[in-house]
């Protein structure tokens, strides 16, 4: 089993870097949200603080890496070279699924990496919910976290990636019950993250409700793990199901709006206006994945240049919109218009209240 998972993870960084894996005709919704230029923003961009606290972690600016891979030799050099970024940046970063390393202790370093180049950055381990229904437990939790000695643990919740391989497994009854159970037993905050098509307010209620402690919407509009699993097989439910999924923006407001636990947009955020729409929309922190992945691949300083970037489209997104700090950017004005609004307001939501604040 671990020689299978550990070649599906070299598949998909390969799918992932050599193919378009992109949503065809869903999009994120970014293009539907626009912030309320300021002539006279009355603020000096050199004192914009991107600063902000979440999870009791200082971060440096609200920014983490999402999970890309582990499991592999070359998932070994992208995890250093992205911990080395993150590191050195003050940042975080999650690991892929540690399932290859849970079954086979040898691959363990791939993972352990992290911690090793990142010693004081915030990293999030990450186990996949349907394994909760496959025969893992607390031990097994208690392993992943352990391996990276993580700040927190990511259960990923990838339905869609499931039905799409031929040999996913598919029975997620109780995992509800499942995620109770360790949230109850684990000393660490469980995130639960989608992996590319959203979460609806009606599932962030349930689960914060069961003791998640943080929510990554990970929306349709970026990668679509479909799309791979449509690479990987060349047939399949993965091309009819490629733009399946709540987009991100969708998602953003639906969570931030129906439960009081911190939000991590992701889902075709790719750059730093993106990010910055997202923490006014009422994110907590933004995570890229496959830019980075992208960057990492050619070394920890293309790396650290483009999250540097990223930061810097971020501080010029807060100045224009005379933000001098990550909670005052949470303030700012947004009009939300197209498919979006209109997908909010048949869900119930009010899009106008952002541009009346």
């Amino acid at each position: 089993m671990s020689e299978e998972t550990a070649k599906r993870k070299t598949d998909h960084i390969r799918i992932a870097l050599n193919n378009n894996v992109q949503s065809k005709n869903a999009t994120a919704g970014f293009e539907d949200v626009s912030f309320v230029h300021r002539a006279l923003p009355e603020v000096d961009r050199k004192d914009i603080d991107l600063s902000t606290r979440v999870f009791g972690h200082n971060f440096a600016a609200p920014v983490i890496v999402g999970a890309i891979t582990g499991g592999t030799i070359e998932a070994e050099k992208i995890n250093a070279t992205i911990a080395e970024a993150v590191e050195e940046l003050g940042l975080g970063m999650g690991v892929g699924s540690q399932r290859a390393a849970i079954d086979d202790k040898k691959l363990e370093r791939t993972f352990a990496i992290a911690r090793k180049k990142a010693p004081k950055a915030f990293l999030i381990a990450n186990i996949g919910g349907v394994q909760l229904m496959n025969g893992y437990g607390l031990k097994e939790v208690k392993r992943a976290v352990e391996m990276i000695d993580a700040d927190a643990l990511a259960i990923h919740l990838n339905a869609l990636q499931e039905t799409a391989q031929p040999e996913g497994q598919t029975n997620f009854r109780g995992i509800l019950e499942r995620i109770n159970e360790i949230a109850d037993k684990l000393d660490k905050p469980i995130i639960a993250k989608e992996t590319g098509a959203g979460i609806s307010s009606d599932e962030a209620k349930k689960l914060e409700a069961v003791g998640v402690k943080g929510i990554d919407v990970s929306g349709a509009g970026g990668t679509s793990f479909a799309a791979v699993e449509h690479y990987r097989f060349r047939h399949g439910l993965g091309t009819v199901f490629w733009d399946w999924g709540i987009p991100t923006v969708a998602s953003i407001v639906e969570v931030s709006q129906s439960v009081k636990i911190p939000l991590i947009a992701s889902g075709g955020v790719r750059s730093g206006v993106d990010a910055a729409k997202c923490l006014s929309l009422g994110a907590s922190l933004t995570s890229f994945s496959q830019p980075i992945l992208q960057s990492a691949v050619k070394g920890t300083e293309r790396t650290c240049l483009k999250l540097s970037l990223m930061m810097d489209e971020l501080r010029n997104a807060m100045f224009l919109v005379g933000a001098g700090s990550v909670e005052q950017l949470r303030r700012a004005p947004l009009v939300v218009t197209g498919k979006t609004s209109e997908w909010l307001r048949a869900r119930g939501f009010r899009p106008e209240s952002y541009a009346q604040r």
